[in-house]
């Protein structure tokens, strides 16, 4: 090959790959910048969700309950769920048993996005263990009010869903239950609260099937199956959704009825307001506020930070008292175009 030749061979030879690293260079320009390339997943929905877990709370009375320093708060979050994916726990409820407590509470399955039942239990009912979900339906569960009556344990956790008030007894406490009737049925009832007083069953429920969170209606009965029956002056709160949502069990004690209620404005699960029922018949009904008010809010940081809604206090003795409890956080989740959701 001539000077000139190779010459002109090397120089063609540069052109080519000059071109090739220049063709490759916008490829990877055009990919870099490629909002195909570079951007998440397509979000098809943005969304801020209530992040609810439970605490226990000690205090002097059944108005005056704190977070003590020697409870870590939360006891039981969704994290703690170990049979179903959860995506919070609310609603407890809890019952000492041979020296020994029980906690059922509501589990937002992650999976089929309704609520079923749950229980944990404590030794010293400061820390405890989860156990399993106790009860599923096809609809959805809240709100497990547990009693005893006689010797024998019952639930009425809410079913809204199902149009009715169902009554659950422990076949095998604290593991099995069986559906044994309705007490009431109708278009709404949330978060039923039931108690026994002057030889009679009372029931209280949130009626307003718009999710106002503002009609408190009262039924009574002899015996616990029924028949039960509307109270005269009931409903008995109308278009106040600051009192009328019940927010716990009735409690009895010192000759005293106390109502828990639900403060649901501006929003739901804002905070706690207690009232006594100084009159109670099948004619007559009155109340009035007691302790501070409210005596459940959210604390502006950590797992209660923006709202509290649910409280189930027991006496401890020597004047100390002992609440499950739950509070909330605002938790932002993104549902992307797969359908997996992602939180924040």
């Amino acid at each position: 090959m001539t000077v000139e030749a190779a010459v002109s061979a090397r120089g063609k030879m540069r052109r080519i790959l000059s071109g090739t690293v220049k063709n490759h260079l916008k490829s990877f320009v055009k990919r870099l910048f490629s909002s195909d390339e570079i951007s998440e997943p397509s979000v098809t929905q943005l969304r801020r969700e209530h992040l609810w877990s439970i605490g226990i709370y000690i205090g002097n009375s059944p108005f005056d309950l704190a977070s003590p320093e020697y409870v870590t708060n939360p006891v039981l979050s969704h994290k703690d769920i170990s049979d179903v994916p959860a995506l919070f726990v609310a609603d407890p409820f809890m019952i000492e048993v041979n020296h020994i407590w029980y906690m059922f509470f509501e589990v937002m399955n992650k999976q089929n996005r309704k609520g079923e039942i749950g229980f944990a239990i404590s030794n010293n009912g400061l820390e405890w263990i989860y156990q399993q979900i106790v009860i599923a339906e096809p609809f959805h569960l809240s709100y497990p009010y547990i009693f005893k009556w006689t010797s024998d344990y019952y639930m009425i956790p809410e079913s809204y869903q199902a149009g009715c008030i169902r009554l659950y007894k422990a076949v095998e406490f604290p593991t099995r239950w069986a559906f044994i009737g309705n007490l009431l049925s109708g278009p709404y009832y949330a978060d039923s609260s039931l108690f026994h007083y002057d030889n009679k069953w009372w029931l209280f429920a949130e009626t307003n099937p718009d999710l106002k969170h503002d009609t408190l209606r009262l039924y009574y009965a002899e015996n616990l199956t029924g028949p039960w029956f509307e109270h005269t002056g009931s409903p008995l709160i109308a278009g106040n959704a600051h009192v009328a949502r019940p927010a716990g069990r009735i409690l009895i004690f010192d000759g005293r009825i106390i109502r828990y209620a639900q403060d649901c404005d501006p929003i739901y699960g804002t905070q706690v307001r207690a009232f006594e029922i100084t009159a109670l018949t099948v004619t007559s009904y009155q109340e009035r506020a007691v302790g501070e008010s409210p005596v459940l809010r959210g604390s502006g940081t950590g797992w209660n930070e923006c709202g509290m809604h649910h409280i189930d206090p027991h006496p401890m003795g020597e004047g100390r008292w002992i609440a499950c409890v739950d509070g909330f956080l605002w938790q932002e989740c993104r549902t992307l175009s797969s359908g997996a959701e992602i939180a924040r």
